[in-house]
Parts: structure tokens; sequence; C-alpha cells
């Protein structure tokens, strides 16, 4: 029964990674479809295989899921399980809606709300939520919005005497680059994070002396992911595409290149942000370049709303999943 319910929270985290490539597509490819640098169906293959490549670059996220948020010794596989389970009702739920939600922020709120459901308050870290999820969350989509401003003002400087046309013909083969970049960025952090959760679950059933991920686990999670990923989640890539701001290849290079930077830099310290989060804010910071009037902030308005809802939410439909189901 026991190694039943191991198995089943395996395949659960993997239909969740895959939910994530799917949710969080937008994040890798919605810029370099929207300017029309890539189709559709060549940019979700393209951006597919550089989140596989990218979820072997790295566990340090890995690690902060599975040791840093919540107690492991009051970790059960029931646990896990309410974890995983809140965190895809939230993402489905959101997807519908077509609203970027952090996929990153539902899991770790689904963990939090379970583990406080089995065994109370004093199960979460504190200090590791505090350092490596609290503080993040609020810092780094404001650095997200400061890279893309900064990056585009300064492209805008170097290019001040080019031609538009030619700056966008330009910008065109530079977003090719970026655009990759912003996938394997996505990779690196996305991936780690169900990796983390199913080490955590072969550290709780004993299968594992310590928390060291295997490579089954990191292939496992690197192809769901690069697979959801190129299934695409359109509802979500219109809204970041087109519906904040009218994109041309300089802006999805800039709002790219920035998002990418970010995220590379919190995978190698081992910090789980979001990349719906950092990417979102970048295409907005370029698009405040073009004047305060040219982003539409009712849009922005509702993804800020379901990034605050997010964790909340998850904890409490992780807790009461927690109280449901017989785990």
């Amino acid at each position: 029964m026991v190694l039943t319910l191991l198995i089943f929270v395996i395949l659960t985290a993997l239909i969740f990674e895959y939910i994530n490539g799917f949710h969080d597509s937008a994040n890798a490819i919605a810029t370099v479809v929207s300017t029309k640098v890539l189709t559709a169906r060549v940019a979700i293959l393209y951006a597919g295989i550089l989140n596989m490549v990218g979820a072997f670059l790295g566990t340090h996220v890995a690690s902060t899921i599975g040791k840093g948020i919540v107690e492991t010794d009051c970790v059960t596989q029931g646990v896990i399980l309410c974890a995983l389970l809140s965190a895809i009702i939230w993402n489905l739920i959101t997807w519908y809606y077509g609203i970027p939600s952090s996929s990153s922020h539902a899991l770790i709120g689904g963990l939090m709300g379970a583990a406080i459901s089995r065994a109370g308050f004093d199960v979460i870290k504190i200090q590791g939520v505090s350092k490596k999820v609290l503080l993040p969350m609020i810092t780094s989509p404001i650095i997200g919005f400061l890279f893309g401003f900064f990056c585009m003002v300064a492209i805008l400087w170097i290019f001040s005497k080019a031609r538009p046309g030619a700056i966008n013909r330009y910008f065109k083969k530079m977003q090719l680059i970026s655009s990759g970049v912003m996938a394997l960025s996505h990779g690196t952090n996305d991936a780690q994070k169900t990796m983390g959760i199913i080490t955590l679950a072969l550290v709780s059933f004993h299968a594992l002396p310590t928390f060291e991920v295997p490579f089954w686990v990191i292939g496992g999670c690197a192809f769901m992911m690069g697979l959801g990923t190129m299934a695409g989640g359109w509802r979500i890539i219109r809204t970041m595409g087109s519906k904040m701001i009218k994109l041309k290849p300089v802006h999805g290079f800039a709002a790219e290149t920035s998002a990418a930077a970010v995220i590379l830099c919190a995978s190698h310290y081992g910090i789980p942000i979001s990349t719906t989060h950092i990417i979102s804010t970048s295409i907005m910071g370029v698009g405040s370049t073009k004047g305060v009037h040219a982003v539409k902030w009712g849009i922005v308005g509702n993804i800020v709303l379901a990034w605050v809802l997010t964790i909340p939410t998850c904890m409490l439909i992780a807790a009461a999943l927690y109280r449901i189901l017989p785990v």
C-alpha cells in the first residue's frame, strides 16, 4: 500500500511537471511568437528542447524545495500528494482564464498547506521561506521590471541613429538567441521544483539515505517539462505576448535577455523564483519605455492579483485535501 502511494505520488508529480511546462510555455515563447520571429509550432519545439537541456544544469533549486521549506521529518507521501494536487488545480484554473500565475509558488504553497494541516505551523522553516520564497517573491519582479526597462533604454541609446526597420530586422536574428536562453533558464529553475518534490517523496519513503536528486528523476522531469512546453498553453501566451503590450523584436529581445539573466542567477543560488513573474515584469519594464500608457495596466492588475493569491489559495486547497483524502 505504501509503495503504491509512492508510485502514485511520483506519477502525479510528473503530471504536474507536464502541466507546469504547458502552463508556463508562455514564459519561454510568448515574446518570440508575438513578434513573429518564429512560428508557434517551431517556437514550442525550440523551447521544449532547451527546457529539457536546462533541467540538467543543476539541482540547487531542487534542494531548496526539498529541504528548505518544511521539516522533512514531518513530510509524508500524503502531504506531497496533496501539495501536488493543489498546484495542479490552481494551474488549470489560471490557465483556463489565461492568467500567467506562478507554478513554483503554487507548489510551495501546497507543500506548506498540507504540511501545516498534518503537523501544525512549527513544521514550516520560517527562515528558509522568508529568505528563499517571500523575499524573492517581492524583489524578483521589481528586478525583472528594472532590468527590462534599463536594457531597453540602453538598446534605444545605442541604436538611436539607426532606422526602426533596420533595428527590428537585426533584432529578429538576435531574438532567436535571447528566446533560446530564456527557454534554457526556464528549465534550470522550474524543472527543478518537481525534482525536489519527487526526491523528498523518496527520502520520506526511505528509498534514499540522503537528499540527493537521482539522475532518473532529473531525466523524467526534464522530459515531462519539455513535452508540456511543446503542447503550448495558448491562452497565457496570448495574454503575455500581445494583451499586455504590443511587442516588436527589439522589445522581445530586451525582455527575454533581462528575464533570463535574473532567472539564471537565481538558479545558481538555489532560489526558486517564479519565471512567470520575471518575464511578465520584464515585458512591463520594456513596455514602460514607450510611455506609461503603452502597458495595459488593467490586465497587469489581474495578473498581480493572481500572484498575490497563489500561495495562500494553494495552502488552503492542500490543507483541505489533506483533511478530505484518506492519505
